[in-house]
């Protein structure tokens, strides 16, 4: 991690509702929810042990993921894709997965202590989550997003 022969760091989010993970373990679907705990468990698990710093976890979380993948993000240019994460990097939580907004609750982190966590989220330029709301504006990011 740290000379950068890992440069990218990513979550395949694969949520699932309760009832379709409920069964056999070899007939369930793949996926955990990542999206919720990915920030904090690089932060807890690289930024805190000293293996990565803050402006690496940025650049392997956000620049260079939109940099391999010609997406418009990863940067706050002006002119550019308003997509943002306001974080608290040093805000302890425990994992709640019962206080996920995602419709999946399965976690290998419920229960663990975290250090990081997001505050809100901008998409487009619009506040899509706040924390401390209910839920994000869904359907206007769907809009926005086409």
């Amino acid at each position: 991690m740290k000379d950068g022969t890992i440069d990218l760091i990513a979550t395949d989010h694969a949520p699932h509702h309760y009832d379709e993970k409920e069964r056999e373990f070899a007939d369930a679907p793949n996926g955990i929810v990542g999206l919720e705990t990915a920030l904090a468990v690089v932060v807890t698990n690289l930024v805190e042990k000293g293996a990565l710093k803050f402006p690496d976890l940025v650049d392997r979380m956000s620049c260079t993921p939109a940099r391999v993948f010609n997406l418009p993000g990863g940067s706050l240019k002006k002119g550019g894709v308003a997509d943002v994460t306001v974080f608290n990097p040093s805000e302890r939580w425990k994992v709640d997965p019962s206080q996920f907004l995602s419709k999946g609750r399965n976690s290998p982190y419920t229960g663990m202590t975290l250090v990081g966590r997001a505050a809100c989220t901008i998409v487009a330029g619009s506040v899509v989550y706040r924390s401390g709301n209910s839920a994000p504006d869904r359907e206007s990011t769907k809009r926005r997003r086409g």
